[in-house]
């Protein structure tokens, strides 16, 4: 009986440390994914900060010239970001020789999409 006793608490003590493991390892994930969606989540606002106030605002910065140096070199032609006087919505043109030509509105968002894309893999690279 007392055998019988002695394996119960060494499987007992063996079953406790798993567990003790098992969850050790599901608190790292958690901490893992919390670090991640925080990260994420913190690069998408600065990443709209970008976009929100500098980019369309014009503002001289390295990391917003070097997005649209990505954005321009992808779609092979100046592209410019402005605000009509009247403040209506943001005007995406195409610089060409003829002078600036306004995108339809499909080529417009696919190109703010870009933009957007960049933007994010930009500051996701700059972040520490």
């Amino acid at each position: 009986m007392l055998r019988t006793y002695g394996k119960q608490l060494s499987n007992a003590k063996r079953l406790a440390r798993f567990r003790r493991a098992l969850r050790l390892s599901e608190a790292q994930d958690v901490v893992d994914i919390s670090r991640q969606a925080r990260r994420r989540e913190l690069v998408e606002r600065i990443a709209r900060e970008i976009m929100e106030n500098l980019i369309v605002n014009g503002a001289e910065n390295p990391v917003v010239e070097d997005i649209l140096d990505r954005l321009e070199a992808e779609t092979g032609w100046p592209v410019l970001l402005e605000y009509p006087l009247d403040g209506g919505d943001l005007r995406i043109l195409r610089r060409s020789e003829d002078g600036p030509e306004s995108l339809g509105p499909e080529e417009a968002a696919q190109l703010m999409r870009r933009l957007w894309e960049i933007t994010l893999a930009k500051v996701d690279e700059t972040m520490l």
